[in-house]
């Protein structure tokens, strides 16, 4: 196949290059609507909740001086990444950059395997989060209100194998209902679980703020009773014998770089909707896209500070901490939710905190399938895969694109939920895995200005630089080598569970699988006719 097209400009309208002329998706979100996506894909409660109750395992760092440093360099990531959607902003993010300056090859493995294969673990690890922040907490407050024995077992029994299936089950229903609805539909979704939610967490500040810690006693002691945990004072002094010290109360300054690679499970997504820009009104706006994804980092960092101040107020960190260390407590009982919930013996407060913050998970649980379908899209569309996957509904949902998140999800909830070959201990490599790809996102924005150089000059990043460099090129220095840190701490260390033996082959499944799939469908597009080496030349029209 021969072509005449610019690398670096788009396809011309009649370039047999890709499965059509054009991707056919609709610009169907606002830049708000990408603000709230990037808001929710780090949301403090969903994810940042669920993280900060691993803080026990470094004691000699403080999670607030973690969280806060971590964020900094986070902010070097939103600036790459809005300056690549500015410069490409196509369904597919990730996807298309490497591809396109990477080469098909680098660019392919990566992002697969840090946008789909990858994401077929997270299904499973929302269903954990589910249960601990929704169904075992709601079955709990229900239980209690309504004096339901059969409620109560339930909440007992929202983190057994079976349990953490049928969460898994939800999970996956729910996310795979509103993203095949479109994308106008997810925004409806997305902007009324943010207003919803905002509405439960102020309300659970409130009642932190005015709250005592006796009252927090008598409710913790009232609630283990009910779901079978220790009282306050055998929990705390089980956390003081196992050596959980306070990590709130001190600034810890280098302790605390040992806590951010588990923060990073919170806050290292905020560039979560890049993949869906083909679809933003404005995605070129290169200022636009940084306040998007600037804000949310921003915003979710002020909000876990205030959270984690308000929770040592009340909770103390010692006991925090050493609650969630406690073998045999129950994960329901130390749900931060839960924790406010217990400083008041009015039910009908406590379960309106336990459900409006259960709108963070909401609306949060769609990201597990929405942005992947876009790189699965896209794959498709370049032709690396079947044609098959690119192919959309009526209202713009990649249909196919779904199918192939979902069924994939479904069997490794199995395996998470049943614990075979030990699977739970693999969640650390799905954050892992992202970072690698993020890793080779800012390697490739490093080199843009010269490798896709027209389309480069031909957009409002070209302007910013610093002593003649381009800024572009200076932050993905920056935060590529603050990955290449990161994920050294996560395979030296093994109180990160990231380099056991199962890990270690689990990641080489997932890698050496990508990188055949891309191996033997360029040799069959080869025999069709099919450069893929020339459709990764071009950038496709939306």
């Amino acid at each position: 196949m021969t072509t005449t097209e610019v690398p670096g400009r788009a396809a011309p309208a009649g370039s047999k290059l890709f499965v059509r002329n054009a991707t056919g998706l609709v610009r169907a979100w606002s830049t708000f609507d990408g603000f709230l996506y990037s808001y929710f894909s780090i949301n403090i409660v969903a994810l940042g909740f669920f993280a900060f109750a691993y803080g026990y395992v470094f004691p000699g760092g403080n999670l607030i001086t973690a969280i806060i440093v971590s964020g900094i360099f986070i902010l070097f990531e939103v600036v790459v990444y809005a300056a690549l959607i500015s410069v490409m902003p196509r369904a597919g993010g990730d996807y298309v950059w490497q591809t396109r300056i990477l080469g098909g090859g680098i660019g392919f493995t990566l992002a697969i395997t840090g946008w789909v294969f990858i994401l077929w673990l997270w299904v499973p690890i929302y269903g954990n989060v589910l249960s601990v922040q929704f169904t075992g907490p709601l079955f709990a407050v229900l239980g209690d209100w309504t004096g339901n024995h059969t409620l109560v077992t339930w909440a007992q029994n929202s983190q057994t194998q079976g349990g953490l299936m049928v969460s898994s089950v939800l999970v996956a229903a729910f996310a795979t209902v509103v993203v095949a609805l479109g994308m106008k539909f997810y925004a409806r979704v997305q902007r009324f679980c943010f207003y919803v939610s905002s509405l439960g967490l102020l309300t659970f500040f409130l009642m932190l703020l005015f709250a005592s810690h006796s009252s927090f006693v008598n409710g913790w002691n009232h609630y283990s009773s009910i779901l079978g945990g220790q009282d306050y004072n055998h929990t705390l002094a089980a956390g003081v014998k196992a050596g959980v010290v306070p990590i709130f109360s001190k600034v810890a300054f280098v302790g605390s770089f040992a806590l951010i690679p588990f923060v990073l499970f919170f806050n290292l997504y905020p560039n979560w909707g890049a993949s869906l820009y083909g679809e933003v009104r404005g995605a070129s706006d290169f200022q636009r896209n940084i306040r998007a994804m600037g804000y949310s980092v921003i915003v979710n960092t002020v909000l876990a500070v205030v959270a984690l101040a308000l929770l040592a107020h009340v909770v103390t960190d010692t006991f925090y901490n050493g609650a969630n260390a406690v073998a045999g407590v129950p994960i329901a009982l130390t749900y931060p939710g839960m924790e406010a919930a217990y400083t008041t013996g009015n039910h009908l407060l406590q379960l309106w905190v336990v459900l409006a913050l259960s709108m963070f998970f909401w609306g949060w649980c769609g990201t597990v399938f929405l942005s992947s379908t876009r790189v699965v899209f896209a794959a498709g569309f370049d032709r690396v895969i079947p044609e098959w996957f690119s192919k959309i509904a009526k209202n713009g949902a990649p249909i196919n694109a779904l199918i192939t998140m979902l069924i994939p999800g479904l069997i490794l909830s199995v395996l998470y939920a049943y614990q075979v070959h030990s699977f739970q201990t693999l969640t650390f490599d799905a954050t892992l895995v992202i970072a690698v790809t993020f890793l080779g996102t800012c390697i490739a924005a490093v080199i843009l200005p010269w490798r896709q150089r027209d389309a480069y000059l031909g957009s409002p990043v070209a302007r910013y630089q610093i002593g003649g460099v381009p800024l572009i090129s200076i932050c993905g220095v920056i935060f590529s080598a603050f990955l290449v840190w990161t994920l050294y701490e996560w395979l030296q260390n093994s109180l990160y569970g990231l380099n056991s033996h199962t890990s270690l082959v689990f990641l080489g499944i997932l890698y050496v699988g990508a990188l055949a799939i891309y191996l033997i469908s360029r040799a069959i597009r080869q025999r069709e006719g099919i450069d893929l080496g020339a459709i990764h030349q071009e950038i496709p029209v939306e």
